[in-house]
Parts: C-alpha cells; sequence; structure tokens
C-alpha cells in the first residue's frame, strides 16, 4: 500500500504468539494488496481490467465486498465517488506517471470522461461476480486501505483480541479501551505541509477513522495549485476551500470512501450530506487568516468525550 502500519494491543490473551500474530497480520496485508493493488500486476483487480467487458467476472468475496460498497458510496454521494477516476488521475500526474509538463487540456479530459464512471459496473454477490458495460478501470486506492485496516482488526478479535488500535497510512480501527482503560484518543491533524500537528484530540472506542486532504500531495504550474484528488464529475483537481475532511465510521473501508466523497464535495455539500445520513464528520477549510472548523451534529460527542 505504499505505506506503513502500526498496532497496539492491550491485555492480550494469555500464551498469545506474537511472532505468530505478526507474520498472520503481515500475510493478511499481502493477500490484500494481491487481492485490490494496481501495482501488482497479477494483483486480482488489475487482471480484471485487463478481462472481459459486458460478461460477468467471477471474482472473490473481498473484491466483491470493496467494490460494491464503494457503488453505495457513488450512488449517496451523487457521483463524487468514484473508483473509476483513475485515467483522469494519471493524466493530471497523479498516478504512476510524471508531472505533465503542460496542464491537460479540455479534449483530453473530455476524451477520459467519456471512458470513466462507476455507472458501469455491476455487483453481484453469492456467486461473487462483476461486470462491466464498458471497459472502465477499477482503481480502489481510495478505499482499499481502510478496508485493510478492517481485515487486521477483524484478525485481531479472532485471536480473542478486544482491546486494540490498528492503523494504516493515517486510517485506523479501535475496540476497547486503551492501555489507561479509556476510550482510545486520536488527533486530528491540522494541515501542515511542513509537519505534523494536531488540530483536534478525539475520543473513541469501536469505531473507525479515515481522513482525506490535499494539503501534501499537489503541484504548481503558471502559479495554479493542482490537488491530488479529480473531481469526477468535471475531470479536474479539486478547487474549494476545504482542506481536510474526517470521518468516523463502523467500519474503516466506509470512513475511508466517505472521507474522499467529502472532499469532493467541498464544505457545504459535505456538511448536506453528512446531516441527512447523520455522519460523524469533521472539516478544516482554508481561510485568509489559517483554518476553520466545521463538523456534523453526529460528531460533537467524540469531541466532548476528549475534553
Amino acid at each position: 500500500m505504499g505505506t506503513t502500519y502500526h498496532i497496539t494491543v492491550v491485555d492480550a490473551p494469555a500464551g498469545l504468539d506474537k511472532t505468530a500474530l505478526q507474520q498472520q497480520i503481515d500475510t493478511e496485508l499481502k493477500q490484500v494488496n494481491q487481492e485490490m493493488s494496481t501495482y501488482i500486476d497479477d494483483s486480482e483487480l488489475m487482471r480484471f481490467n485487463r478481462g472481459p467487458v459486458g460478461k460477468p467476472v467471477p471474482v472473490s468475496a473481498h473484491l466483491a465486498l470493496v467494490v460494491d460498497k464503494a457503488l453505495d458510496i457513488y450512488r449517496r454521494s451523487g457521483g463524487a465517488f468514484d473508483i473509476t477516476v483513475g485515467p483522469l488521475v494519471n493524466l493530471w500526474g497523479f498516478g504512476p506517471q510524471p508531472e505533465p509538463e503542460n496542464v491537460p487540456s479540455d479534449a483530453d479530459i473530455a476524451r477520459l470522461d467519456k471512458i470513466v464512471g462507476s455507472d458501469a459496473l455491476t455487483v453481484q454477490r453469492n456467486p461473487d461476480r462483476i461486470t462491466r458495460s464498458r471497459p472502465v478501470e477499477l482503481d480502489l486506492s481510495a478505499i482499499a486501505k481502510g478496508h485493510g485496516v478492517d481485515r487486521v482488526a477483524e484478525l485481531l478479535e479472532k485471536q480473542g483480541i478486544h482491546n486494540y488500535l490498528v492503523e494504516i497510512g493515517g486510517e485506523l480501527r479501535t475496540l476497547g479501551k486503551n492501555a489507561q482503560g479509556v476510550d482510545w484518543r486520536i488527533g486530528v491533524e491540522r494541515p501542515d505541509p511542513g509537519g505534523r500537528a494536531v488540530q483536534e484530540p478525539i475520543a473513541i472506542s469501536g469505531k473507525a477513522v479515515a481522513t482525506s486532504g490535499d494539503y501534501r500531495n499537489y503541484y504548481e504550474r503558471n502559479g495554479v495549485r493542482y490537488a491530488h484528488t479529480i473531481d469526477p464529475r468535471t475531470g479536474r483537481p479539486l478547487q474549494h476551500r476545504l482542506a481536510s475532511v474526517t470521518v468516523i465510521a463502523d467500519d474503516c473501508a466506509e470512513a475511508d470512501g466517505l472521507a474522499t466523497a467529502l472532499n469532493v464535495l467541498g464544505a457545504d455539500a459535505g456538511l448536506k450530506l453528512a446531516e441527512r445520513e447523520g455522519l460523524a464528520v469533521f472539516m478544516l477549510v482554508k481561510t485568509d487568516s489559517g483554518f476553520e472548523e466545521r463538523s456534523s451534529n453526529a460528531f460533537a460527542p467524540y469531541l466532548e468525550k476528549s475534553k
């Protein structure tokens, strides 16, 4: 996944073999990569992308689950979250290809707009199959990391571990209490390209947290800043003033995907969706003097518990 992970276990069961558990976790994460990575040529995802169009393709239960969840978020967000946006990401130089010397033309964007779109995807469960009605390419980088967190969390629970924190690249999931016997305290990061600092602490247990923001991955051309998140509805990088979105949800795949969707929607439309669905969402919006905090009603209890 191109990042690091960190796991904290409190009060592990007697006789737990930490070395064996570490090996199981590494094996599980390698399996997630083998299923969903766009950087492994023979991953299940890349083989699907090269597969037939117009025919149901048998896939693993994990891949079907994640694509099905991605399509649910696609519909709920009005197309702001789209796992077929990869060609546009690559066009703007935020994929495996280097940054372009010139900003993509309207014609280039229009050409790829005809290709992308999760409306081309259909998922069937039991048996698990995915069908493409046109040759879209799937990229799960905005949700697979959260799914990886969930997989490790479920592995720990099967081992009888009920007090833990699992974190992969900043996305995390918790259960039970920390070493001090209280809810896990998490720092919501302040958008600062020069370092890491906490904007607000939150206290959670039995929940997952994910954050999406554009404050570290961007480039400039002729004085214009182009951030790495592409709005699939326009084919262009985000231009609004929303700097970061943090989402608390029951599972990390949900939090991961929703954080990206709300980031694309922007502060106003994103908070409307959050209030409509009762989502726990915290936003930092750029102002001329710094950052403005905005949050949904469902997020307030997590801030209050941390005080």
